[in-house]
């Protein structure tokens, strides 16, 4: 019953197989315990003032109806032909009372609870029937009381009232739907926001071991190879102090240099790989320690330019650009043989721009257009925030490195 209904009446099909919590608390049931004391009370009123002889079989008639409505979503419940146990026998009480010698036609206003009714449970065919049937049993309880003609004149009343419980019933039950929609739309909103902050808490380890990785191979290529090199010298020096203690000294010497050289360049590894403080510092903070540091490493003079009207940057913007500015200065240091750098953190109207470049000796030409792993590494930041990454000549001799990245409409007009 109602599975091949069409979409809008899914929900009112489902009804009659598996009534839920909210069906029970809708407007339509307030209504409905509104109508049948309105209709019990003045009834049983009248007939026991009267003491008409049938006043006892409709109150039983009455109550009978009272249970099964206030009982009807364990009827539902109970069996696939709940629901027409349930619209039948309550048809069939008004119908009784209808019936009765008495003519108690107040009883035809039950129907309006049944309107709304069947309207939840039954697909558009079988509501139509059911109305149908509401009718012609009004329009004969009247036709027996007043005539053809009374029933022709008051029927029509109700059965506009029958149509109006059950379009008000079935909007009801697309905004119960709609609800219901909202709330699995919610949940699905709430399971996709949890998983992608799972996927940016991955992103971040990732971010992390790479760091981890390139900080590692800085110092394999150099501290490594240095000290490498150096035992195998004072490995030479010791087999020949002995034989030659002359010339065990000068390799001893040489590699005194070596180790000297090489703790320079784990300062100034260190110096420039050292991350800023971002609980504590802006941006802008960040640079200058960053800056200083490497300048006091490196005896590269470093000139630092912050522009004033920096919007305020998300963490993942401030952390691409202070990386931008760490790998620029560490290029310099390894390649550039540089006397002077300048670092340049520019706002145009829409975007933000790190420039880093350098007076030292330019790109070399057989290096070809392999990346680095760390010029690798900014390039996927710039691009997951929308920006873009460039390293090339600058214009004054050395190399440029630019990274821009977009800001977002609230940091453009705040």
């Amino acid at each position: 019953m109602g599975l091949a209904s069409p979409s809008p009446f899914r929900y009112h099909a489902a009804m009659a197989e598996r009534p839920t919590s909210s069906f029970s608390l809708n407007m339509l049931n307030l209504a409905g315990y509104f109508i049948v004391p309105a209709v019990g009370i003045p009834m049983l009123v009248d007939l026991f003032r009267s003491d008409a002889p049938g006043r006892w079989l409709a109150s039983g008639l009455l109550a009978l109806f009272t249970l099964f409505y206030a009982t009807r979503e364990r009827i539902l419940k109970a069996a696939p032909w709940g629901s027409y146990l349930y619209t039948s026998v309550q048809t069939l009480l008004i119908t009784a009372l209808l019936a009765m010698p008495l003519h108690p036609l107040i009883a035809v206003v039950l129907f309006f609870v049944l309107s709304a009714e069947v309207t939840m449970m039954y697909p558009p065919r079988a509501i139509v029937a059911w109305l149908t049937l509401f009718s012609l049993i009004t329009f004969i309880a009247y036709a027996a009381v007043g005539g053809i003609r009374s029933a022709l004149v008051v029927t029509p009343i109700y059965v506009a009232g029958y149509a109006f419980f059950a379009i008000f019933a079935l909007q009801t039950a697309k905004a119960e739907s709609a609800r219901a929609e909202s709330e699995r739309l919610l949940l699905e909103l709430q399971n996709a926001h949890r998983q992608l902050q799972a996927y940016a808490a991955q992103a971040e380890e990732l971010a992390v071991q790479q760091e981890r990785n390139r900080l590692a191979r800085e110092m394999h290529d150099t501290l490594g190879h240095r000290l490498t090199v150096s035992s195998v010298q004072l490995q030479a020096a010791q087999r020949l102090i002995p034989s030659a203690p002359e010339r065990a000294g000068q390799m001893v010497g040489a590699v005194l240099e070596e180790i000297r050289a090489g703790l320079g360049e784990l300062r100034r590894t260190v110096a420039t790989l050292r991350a800023p403080v971002e609980a504590d510092l802006a941006l802008g903070p960040a640079l200058k320690r960053l800056t200083d540091d490497f300048q006091r490493a490196t005896d590269v003079t470093v000139h630092l330019s912050v522009a004033d009207d920096l919007p305020e940057l998300a963490a993942n913007q401030r952390r691409a650009l202070y990386r931008g500015a760490q790998e620029g200065l560490t290029n310099i240091q390894k390649h550039a043989n540089a006397r002077a750098a300048w670092v340049d953190l520019t706002r145009a109207d829409d975007a933000v721009t790190l420039r880093v470049r350098d007076n030292g000796v330019g790109l070399d030409a057989n290096a070809g257009d392999q990346a680095g792993f760390g010029l690798s590494g900014l390039y996927e930041r710039a691009t997951q925030l929308g920006g873009s990454l460039t390293v090339g000549p600058a214009q004054a001799g050395g190399v440029e490195l630019l990274m821009t990245l977009p800001l977002a409409p609230e940091q453009t007009h705040g």
